[in-house]
């Protein structure tokens, strides 16, 4: 397993993890550390994290960071965190809405167009879960509440969002 394919395959479970819990969660926040390094630590976790077997190689495990509360700002709630060396790569799932299209014209700017594409009936909702690894590009992984048994991913998916992402790494 390469560093890539461990964080595409790190940011598919959280997917599929927060999926599990509906729709309408809140923004979640995941440290992702190298899984033989947590097994080392805390040596009890090895049957829930590799079924007894040993790790693959690269392989990373997800530990969600309770209490994260992203605010009206996500932007800022990233700007203040820093990770230590242990923690080699960060994962964000959120949801987020957009209207397809020319849906969004003649919407009036502010909290009035606003509160108008989030009444549209054109109005799509995602679930994206998107990662990086320390001196790695990002990667993100997409799912349509229209469309639920597809998964959209692309390394070019939420570039803005890896990118803040990798800001927390430095």
């Amino acid at each position: 397993m390469t560093v890539s394919d461990a964080l595409v395959a790190s940011l598919i479970e959280i997917e599929r993890h927060v999926g599990g819990l509906g729709w309408d969660q809140p923004s979640r926040l995941f440290a992702l550390v190298p899984t033989a390094d947590l097994i080392a630590a805390e040596p009890q976790l090895a049957e829930h994290l590799t079924g007894g077997t040993e790790p693959q190689p690269g392989q990373l495990s997800a530990i969600e960071q309770e209490g994260f509360a992203a605010g009206a700002d996500l932007g800022d709630a990233l700007a203040r965190i820093t990770w230590p060396a242990s923690v080699h790569g960060v994962a964000l799932s959120l949801e987020r809405f957009f209207l397809p299209g020319r849906a969004d014209a003649g919407l009036p700017s502010g909290s009035a167009g606003a509160e108008q594409a989030r009444q549209h009936p054109e109005r799509q909702e995602v679930r994206v879960v998107a990662g990086v690894l320390r001196g790695d590009a990002g990667y993100g992984v997409a799912r349509l509440r229209s469309h639920p048994d597809e998964l959209l991913s692309g390394s070019d998916l939420v570039p803005g969002l890896t990118a803040a992402l990798s800001r927390t790494l430095d």
